[in-house]
């Protein structure tokens, strides 16, 4: 489980899910782009409804995408959405698929790489995830979504899907349609080898990334018997993994650590870097990481070889 902070490359910030003036986006491309090249942003994938938006930029690496409808019957919307990242086309006649295989698939076909949009938000359940085995992960938070509705983040179906054994990642961003209201919310961090755009493709495609709004992952690293975290300074520091698996430790001393302890600290008390054990009985694992200021990062889940004490029955460590 050391995801992607290992191996070569660097850090690009992504922005994946964005609107112009070309679908629903109160914004031109032209101003789109420019709007992510002054914050600071590597990558931005154009996510129109049924458009593939292309643009040059100087500053910033376009990755002409689409948001792409599937039908869901027993949705009260009848539908899903899925993002084809790096499709540059989209299908003739422009009609919602049938199902979110067949979308995701189609995406496949073209060179993208497939997210369920906004699992939350639309109400889907894990088994649209599991149905759709072209899907490359889902959009573990939307920062719209939960900006307007409060309902953007999606772990809960993340880790149903995980507890079923499908490999799923996950992605974090905007979903901006009106730049300086809707945006800066959250966004992608890939670690690949390049700029361009076949390289970020690979990268998503391989789960080489992690999302944030806001809270930032410097290491992961993955011993015979722990788990250990560097991080932004943060209040909490979970380890999420199957039902009544994993752990956390706590900033607050008056809160209880539950199999992990914390390493470091900032000198106002909050955590830098924290180890937990192994999980006991499931065989993968991610890490969430809360500041204080409400931001959030998120591993993708991953494989853990687990060597269990049937007799370690848990329980929590005090700080150091």
């Amino acid at each position: 489980m050391t995801g992607p902070f290992r191996g070569p490359g660097g850090w690009l910030r992504c922005q994946l899910h964005s609107h112009t003036t070309n679908s629903d986006g109160d914004a031109t491309p032209q101003g789109l782009v420019d709007h992510y090249a002054r914050a600071g942003f590597d990558v931005l994938a154009i996510t129109d409804h049924w458009h593939a938006t292309s643009h040059e930029h100087d500053r910033v690496t376009v990755i002409a995408s689409s948001e792409l409808s599937a039908r869901v019957p027993e949705q009260e919307l009848e539908e899903a959405e899925v993002l084809a990242i790096g499709a540059d086309v989209v299908p003739e006649p422009r009609e919602h698929f049938a199902t979110v295989e067949q979308c995701a698939a189609w995406v496949r076909e073209q060179g993208g790489v497939p997210f369920l949009a906004h699992p939350y938000w639309s109400g889907l359940s894990a088994h649209h995830v599991l149905d759709a085995p072209s899907l490359a992960g889902i959009e573990l938070y939307n920062g719209g979504s939960e900006l307007a509705n409060g309902n953007g983040l999606s772990d809960a179906l993340w880790d149903l899907v995980s507890h079923a054994g499908r490999a799923c990642t996950g992605v974090a961003t905007d979903d901006c349609h009106y730049p300086g209201h809707d945006s800066l919310l959250a966004w992608t961090m890939v670690r690949a080898e390049s700029r361009d755009q076949a390289a970020v493709l690979e990268a998503l495609n391989a789960g080489r990334f992690y999302g944030s709004s806001g809270a930032v992952l410097h290491d992961v690293r993955v011993g015979p018997d722990a788990i250990e975290v560097e991080c932004s300074p943060a209040v909490a520091v979970t380890l999420r993994s199957g039902p009544w698996d994993g752990g956390r430790v706590n900033a607050d001393p008056r809160r209880m650590n539950w199999r992990g302890e914390a390493l470091s600290r900032s000198p106002q008390g909050l955590i830098t870097a924290a180890r937990f054990r192994l999980p006991e009985r499931w065989p993968w694992a991610r890490v969430d990481v809360a500041a204080a200021d409400g931001g959030r990062a998120w591993t993708n889940p991953e494989p853990v070889a687990l060597d269990p004490d049937p007799s370690d029955e848990g329980g929590w460590l005090p700080d150091r």
